[in-house]
Parts: structure tokens; C-alpha cells; sequence
């Protein structure tokens, strides 16, 4: 399902889950743990919903260091490369 389609089925005027909405979106979450996430909120299961959160923050997290380590790869092959002379 379309994440906009999403929103506009969701909020229903809402404009707190329609912000809800755009920040799932915006961290890069997938259309079913969007739809996942609004189940959880539907059914005011808010423990799971930080579970689910904290699971997706994490699986950031790890991405975001695995791009740091190949990004210290390039700097430290700019250095060698730089200082060969």
C-alpha cells in the first residue's frame, strides 16, 4: 500500500497521526511497519510500538557504523595515498 494512501486512510483529519505518519516516513520505515505501527497505536499498545521504534533505530544505528567504518577505509587510503611522496 502507498505510505500516502496510508496517511490519508489514517489520519482521517487527525493531524497527530497524520505527523506520526510523516515521521515513520521520514526514518525510513517501510509500508508495513508503518501499517504495523498504526495497529499497535489503534490498539493503544504503545510498549510494542517503542519495541518496533527501538528495533528500527537500531537497525540504523548499525548501518550508520558499518558506512563509518567504510568511510574510515577511504580517509585512511586518501592518507596513504597522499603521503606516498
Amino acid at each position: 500500500m502507498c505510505k500516502n494512501n496510508t496517511a490519508k486512510r489514517e489520519t482521517n483529519g487527525n493531524l497527530y497521526a497524520y505527523t506520526v505518519l510523516q515521521n515513520l516516513k521520514d526514518a525510513g520505515c517501510t509500508d508495513e511497519m508503518v501499517e504495523k505501527f498504526m495497529a499497535l497505536q489503534d490498539s493503544e499498545d504503545e510498549e510494542q510500538q517503542i519495541r518496533l521504534l527501538s528495533g528500527h533505530r537500531k537497525h540504523l544505528l548499525e548501518k550508520l557504523h558499518k558506512d563509518e567504518k567504510r568511510i574510515d577505509c577511504l580517509d585512511y587510503l586518501i592518507y596513504q595515498m597522499q603521503n606516498k611522496k
